[in-house]
């Protein structure tokens, strides 16, 4: 695992902005020509890990299908009012070949980033996607029985989960395969879906992610519980043995700090940490701060310490809507707090900081030009610089007792504290009021070595700072907050009281 406590992690759209600068350059433009700048000012807001989205190679055979997706096509047409063909990619998970793409530089131009990286103290995250393939992966040719295969009756009765395709050579002939799909979903039509009961196919895998492993620190890994045993059984009606934990264990025997993150939805999280993940998506968390009540926000973290180490705390990725988009302004300030200063590891995503509204589709290389959101931008540089403070890498957490102001006062249930402490003696207070009006509090501080001292309180997230007592800390501290109001206090001990 990382040896950073609770990490900041930064995604990029490697694709999108090596176009941009295809652009600029007015040449195509690979990994070399990320600018030293941009790596320094990632380096500089304190991010530990960068998260290169879409490195690997995809085909013309997942292409096709971006480019001819009725649906797919009105999404770009909506994203983008002067959207052209040459605007798709394909999709970064329909992947042809776990090499790097050679309009990016291929494999020598992801070690030369990793190097730049390495030496910014920056650590290299890239996708591995375990569930499928693209159809023009060498496999389908050369060993299609690596891939779940159909009958023509599953092809009538479900044609968005199976498809046809010609094979030539030592498997010359006509044969159905299913797309890579989730149980819940329609198959995704640019991927042919991996077979797990083969276990010559989970070697092939296993020798895929070794090899990858070598040009990378960490990997995110989609969809991570579809190879799950319980799921793909109940997905394809197919036995298989158990993949993730042998496969982490042997990366890891050959790179003990690799870290694994894992994309893990339907309350999978706690299985797949016991399968060697080091971190999982807590999109449960992301849920129920868009959902604004503050109650199951609160519940959610009474989870055990441990198991909320190891969740990735976000507002968007590629997958959701922007953080911009699905929250109001002070909403998602107050949601930010909450997300980035509980325990795990911090996943911020390219355009976040900014405030820019608009997804860009997996398929495309291209965004529409976004203008920044100077409260937003301003909002994330002191919540970065609160993130860089050691007591919020290294230090231990504790949610705190919020009570009710007064008797008839139920508004206290819309607050959530928090208490960070290092080894230094260093201490923080976080609170927020989530919800849509005033709201009233007292919160206690349960350290007794708080009394008989005076302590100033400094936000670090607002010009004021006040001094209080220790005792009033650990008895109850008031608090009266506006609609979706915060603090991030910095505690510092004055003197002693008499």
């Amino acid at each position: 695992m990382s040896t950073l406590t609770h990490p900041l992690l930064y995604q990029v759209n490697t694709r999108v902005w090596t176009a941009m600068l295809s652009k600029q350059l007015n040449r195509p433009a690979t990994l070399d020509d990320i600018p030293d700048a941009a790596l320094d000012e990632i380096a500089t807001l304190g991010f530990d890990w960068v998260y290169f989205l879409g490195v690997w190679q995809t085909g013309e055979a997942g292409r096709m299908v971006s480019l001819s997706n009725p649906d797919w096509l009105i999404e770009y047409r909506l994203l983008l009012a002067d959207f052209s063909d040459d605007d798709v990619y394909g999709s970064c998970f329909a992947i042809k070949d776990y090499t790097v793409s050679d309009r990016l530089g291929g494999n020598a131009a992801i070690e030369r980033l990793r190097d730049r990286l390495r030496q910014r103290d920056l650590k290299l995250m890239l996708d591995f996607v375990p569930n499928h393939m693209a159809p023009d992966h060498a496999w389908v040719q050369s060993d299609p029985d690596f891939f779940v295969q159909g009958t023509e009756e599953w092809l009538e009765r479900e044609p968005q989960n199976y498809c046809r395709m010609a094979l030539s050579g030592e498997y010359e002939g006509e044969y159905i395969f299913a797309h890579g799909r989730d149980p819940y979903f329609a198959g995704w039509p640019d991927t042919l879906q991996l077979n797990y009961g083969n276990p010559t196919l989970q070697t092939a895998m296993l020798n895929e992610l070794q090899s990858i492993a070598q040009l990378c620190d960490g990997l995110r890994c989609d969809m991570a519980m579809l190879i799950l045993p319980e799921i793909f059984q109940h997905t394809w009606g197919i036995s298989i043995e158990p993949f993730w934990q042998s496969a982490i264990q042997k990366v890891q025997y050959q790179q003990p700090d690799f870290v694994f993150m894992a994309e893990v939805y339907w309350d999978m999280e706690w299985t797949l940490q016991q399968q060697g993940f080091d971190y999982t998506y807590d999109k449960r968390l992301y849920d129920r701060l868009r959902e604004q009540q503050a109650e199951p926000v609160r519940e959610h973290f009474w989870a055990d310490l441990n198991y909320q180490s190891q969740s990735v705390r976000f507002l968007e990725n590629h997958d959701e809507a922007r953080a911009a988009n699905a929250f109001s302004p002070d909403v998602h300030q107050a949601a930010a707090i909450l997300s980035f200063l509980s325990p795990g590891l911090r996943f911020l995503h390219q355009g976040q900081l900014e405030g820019f509204q608009h997804k860009i589709s997996v398929h495309l290389q291209r965004g529409p030009s976004e203008p920044i959101d100077p409260e937003l931008y301003t909002f994330y540089q002191q919540l970065l610089d609160c993130l860089r403070l050691p007591v919020l890498r290294r230090g231990s957490w504790q949610l705190l007792h919020c009570a009710p102001a007064s008797e008839d006062n139920e508004t206290w249930k819309h607050f959530i504290s928090f208490a960070w402490e290092d080894t230094a003696g260093e201490k923080l207070l976080a609170i927020v009021n989530y919800a849509p009006h005033q709201s009233q509090c007292y919160v206690t501080l349960p350290d007794n070595d708080f009394t008989g001292k005076m302590y100033y309180l400094k936000d670090l997230m607002n010009p004021i700072g006040y001094e209080r007592s220790g005792d009033s800390l650990v008895s109850g501290l008031y608090f009266d907050l506006p609609a979706w109001g915060y603090h991030v206090f910095d505690l510092q001990p004055l003197f002693e009281t008499l």
